[in-house]
């Protein structure tokens, strides 16, 4: 059975939070002598808000969740690092994927000196069954499920990472960074049952915000307080804050660009589904496709060649090229140089 109070390393409980001058003083004020600041203005000249309250109230909007339920960092990378330092005692507990997935959490718990434990993915690259995957797990720690999964572009049921999360002592983590390009539900609607779900998101994917770095994670605000608790006190810039919660506010661009790169990716799996060359287009309910080629890395060199770069996934999926969807322009062209290959 999960207990927070189980997972929390040590040093993080005992560890008494930095606090800096945004943090204790949030007035309003006339004259700010306190943080050190450069005192001429600059509209940058000051720190940015240490928890990102605007962001943050928005963000409850949207995915109805409260705001102390919500993390936002420097990138969803910097959550699952936080994440690996509060809750996996390095050298000693463990980290979890099913692969082929992202490879950053095998990145991140290797800073940590954390062992990754690997849990391969169904020929159809849907999770294992319980009995499979509660055989090879020995110790709590985190356990990664990436839905719509990176590179397979597939999404998994909400009652089998219920029965997942549901079987593990550790935390679940869900990284969801390509939802918004996919049907199915968001596991944000089994927190509410699942106090050890982590769900991860991201404004690189869908709001083409990639440059400002902004991610986000969703759990209980026990595990919250937690991260908050050992961030770094400004961890997101005024910049990022700004633009980030400019987007939030203008869903409905974001939303319609969603539109054309869900009819461009049936487009683009339609086109290249009939080139001789290509095996088998994947399902995706992402905004990329896994396609197998049966000359995969010859089409990769020669796209290259062409000016057009993809993803070689061959090492995760034999003979596989990732493909991110493009502008209608952009995959006419994908089309045309693939078919002259």
């Amino acid at each position: 059975m999960f207990k927070l109070e189980n997972i929390i390393r040590k040093n993080i409980i005992d560890l008494t939070p930095y606090s800096s001058a945004r943090e204790e003083f949030k007035e309003e004020a006339t004259i700010l002598l306190d943080a050190n600041e450069n005192p001429f203005e600059t509209a940058l000249n000051r720190y940015p808000d240490p928890f990102q309250t605007a962001l943050k109230q928005e963000l409850s909007i949207i995915k109805r969740v409260e705001t102390n339920q919500i993390f936002v960092g420097n990138g969803s990378d910097e959550a699952i690092d936080l994440l690996f330092r509060a809750f996996c005692e390095p050298g000693k507990d463990k980290s979890y994927v099913f692969p082929p997935t992202y490879g950053m959490y095998e990145v991140s718990a290797k800073i940590n000196n954390i062992e990754t434990v690997k849990i391969n993915l169904k020929p159809d690259f849907q999770l294992p069954d319980k009995s499979d995957f509660i055989e090879k797990i020995d110790s709590a720690g985190l356990l990664f499920i990436c839905s719509p999964n990176n590179p397979t572009g597939n999404t998994y049921p909400l009652n089998a990472i219920n029965e997942i999360a549901s079987a593990f002592s550790g935390l679940v983590i869900v990284d969801e960074a390509y939802i918004d390009f996919s049907s199915s539900e968001s596991a944000i609607s089994l927190l509410s049952e699942l106090p050890n779900l982590v769900v991860l998101n991201t404004l690189s994917k869908a709001y083409g915000l990639a440059g400002l770095r902004l991610g986000m994670a969703f759990a209980s605000k026990e595990v919250i307080a937690v991260l908050n608790k050992i961030k770094p006190p400004y961890n997101v810039n005024s910049i990022s804050q700004i633009e980030g919660l400019k987007a939030l506010k203008n869903t409905k661009k974001f939303l319609s660009q969603i539109d054309v790169l869900k009819s461009e990716r049936n487009l683009l799996t339609k086109a290249l589904s009939a080139i001789p060359s290509v095996i088998k287009v994947y399902p995706s309910e992402a905004n990329f496709l896994l396609i197998e080629f049966d000359q995969s890395d010859k089409i990769f060199v020669s796209l290259k060649s062409k000016g057009i770069i993809v993803r070689n996934r061959t090492r995760d999926v034999k003979n596989c090229l990732r493909i991110t969807v493009g502008t209608p322009q952009q995959n006419r062209i994908l089309i045309k140089a693939i078919k002259e290959i």
